[in-house]
């Protein structure tokens, strides 16, 4: 196979604008930002773009097009939000050391946003004799568990033949074949403020409500099942000689099988229509959702397909299960056949050491176009 060269300066230029562009999935001027930035580079290729406003809350997402056919002979996704909030990248900005690159959503995802744009530009489709249907969808809320795009997502995913998704490699280059799912929950209790010294039977404590809950809840732990409950964040009351009137917990759910899934949603409904306290009211609210991603045969091709591009460039491809969601889950979830983590190698998501290795960005740049020129069974440009 005919290997891409890579113009590498050029590459970092473009990726210290983005990195260097706050984008936290509550900052939807600074996702516009990056939308327009990325926008512009493929309607200099003469690509469609159209601009989805979802909700007010989050920023814009892309479509991305080269046909105005409806069916999708390829689907590929990235998400243009990170974690870090407002003013994170003038803390800590763009930075190279040897041969690592640091900065806010460098690997996650900002850099496989850019090594899909590369490997597209550098495929000429428009010579070939019948140009594919090739769709990218950009969206701006992935980091919140894609609560206002996942539908869109789902809705590209049953028009397509096939999905790739840019998130990045792990830290030894090994690719995702299996995500856990992820449902995550804010939970209100409402119950009755009295004075904790003078008539406490009168009251009705929400924090006593909330810590039955935590209780019964972490019984559904069960880590042989890849099942996980962890109510993370709780608040409530108001003063030490106050009965509690008010307090909230956030749980996050991870699981693999469905059934798990049923587990959980069952102690819920039964919890919240039963509280353990008299007078106690329960408000339980669904905050995010992904399915977990289990491969399919089809899928399962793909990644067949892909460990014999690798073969051809003298990669060793590595499978590995995670607990961390992507949107592949949701285009794996309609039935399409789908590989994630085709982006380049790096570490430290979401965290103040997130990195690039730049050495792994033409390599990978290469394995993404291998797999893009066999799924499509395009002869190499």
């Amino acid at each position: 196979m005919e290997l891409y060269e890579l113009n590498l300066d050029e590459y970092l230029k473009h990726l210290e604008i983005l990195v260097n562009t706050d984008s936290g999935s509550k900052d939807p001027e600074g996702i516009k930002k990056v939308a327009v930035y990325l926008g512009d580079l493929y309607i200099q290729m003469g690509w469609s773009v159209k601009v989805h406003q979802f909700d007010d809350e989050a920023g814009p997402c892309l479509e991305i097009r080269n046909t105005n056919e409806e069916n999708i002979d390829l689907l590929l996704i990235g998400h243009m939000d990170t974690v870090f909030p407002k003013g994170t990248a003038k803390e800590r900005p763009f930075d190279i050391k040897g041969d690592k690159v640091y900065g806010p959503g460098v690997v996650d995802m900002k850099s496989g946003l850019l090594s899909m744009y590369y490997v597209l530009k550098s495929l000429k489709l428009n010579q070939l004799e019948r140009v594919p249907s090739i769709c990218i969808a950009l969206n701006s809320d992935e980091e919140i568990s894609s609560m206002f795009s996942y539908k869109w997502i789902e809705g590209l995913a049953r028009k397509s033949k096939a999905s790739i998704v840019l998130e990045p490699a792990r830290k030894n280059g090994a690719l995702v074949k299996e995500r856990k799912g992820v449902l995550k929950y804010s939970i209100d209790f409402t119950g009755v403020a009295a004075h904790a010294g003078v008539e406490p039977e009168k009251g009705v404590s929400a924090i006593t409500e909330l810590g039955y809950w935590i209780l019964e809840l972490n019984k559904l732990n069960d880590y042989d099942a890849g099942t996980t409950v962890n109510v993370g964040v709780v608040s409530g009351g108001s003063a030490p000689n106050v009965v509690a009137e008010k307090a909230n917990a956030v749980v996050d759910i991870r699981f693999k099988f469905e059934e798990e899934l049923q587990k959980v949603e069952r102690l819920l409904k039964v919890l919240s229509e039963n509280p353990k306290l008299k007078g106690m009211k329960v408000s339980v609210t669904k905050l995010g959702f992904r399915p977990p991603l289990n491969p399919s045969e089809e899928s399962k091709k793909l990644y067949k397909l892909v460990e014999e591009v690798g073969k051809e460039l003298e990669i060793n491809i590595k499978w590995v299960s995670t607990g961390g969601g992507s949107d592949a889950n949701f285009t794996s979830f309609v039935g399409v056949p789908t590989v994630d983590t085709l982006g380049p190698i790096g570490a430290g998501a979401h965290g103040i050491d997130e990195y690039l290795e730049i050495s792994s960005i033409e390599p990978r740049l290469n394995l993404l176009r291998g797999v893009i020129i066999k799924i499509l069974n395009i002869k190499d440009s």
